[in-house]
């Protein structure tokens, strides 16, 4: 695994630097880089891998959030993300609108780097862990940094989010 900050994407390079986050980078081989081949190829359990989820509100006008969460879990939309967002009419974003709207990878977005006008939603479960993995922004990286590096980003939010899978 490499330490090279050229592996991350631009924006989260720009993202970690300005927010202090204290966070080792991961070098990993791209067809690896999607969360259940990075755990099974790179030994890392998945309670401790997070993934990225932009959700879509269907709002008048449209909204986004980002969404944080441990990979053995599964985020309620209907119930628990409606709750804290006021809306159930809302959706997954698709890969194509989600690398629009975040400039990254399928299978590295990451928190680090979202549009700054667009809240973040960590789940509380991720907070249970003593360090965790998010992308890099693109298939070559990873993060592995304390949850609570997370904290550092504006408009950051600790909610219940998900439930087990």
């Amino acid at each position: 695994m490499c330490a090279e900050t050229t592996l991350l994407h631009p924006r989260v390079h720009s993202t970690v630097e300005r927010f202090g986050i204290t966070a080792e980078i991961l070098e990993c081989r791209p067809e690896w880089a999607d969360t259940a081949e990075f755990c099974a190829n790179y030994g890392i359990p998945a309670e401790d891998t997070c993934n990225t989820i932009i959700v879509v509100l269907k709002t008048t006008p449209r909204g986004y959030v980002a969404c944080l969460a441990r990979s053995d879990t599964k985020l309620d939309v209907n119930h628990k993300l409606a709750a804290i967002t006021g809306t159930k009419k809302m959706s997954f974003a698709s890969g194509e609108e989600t690398t629009i709207l975040t400039g990254m990878m399928i299978g590295g977005v990451t928190v680090l780097g979202l549009p700054s006008d667009m809240p973040l939603l960590i789940d509380e479960r991720v907070m249970e862990r003593a360090r965790i993995v998010v992308g890099g922004g693109n298939r070559a990286s990873k993060l592995l940094l304390s949850p609570a590096e997370l904290l550092k980003l504006p408009g950051s939010r600790v909610a219940d989010l998900t439930i087990p899978r």
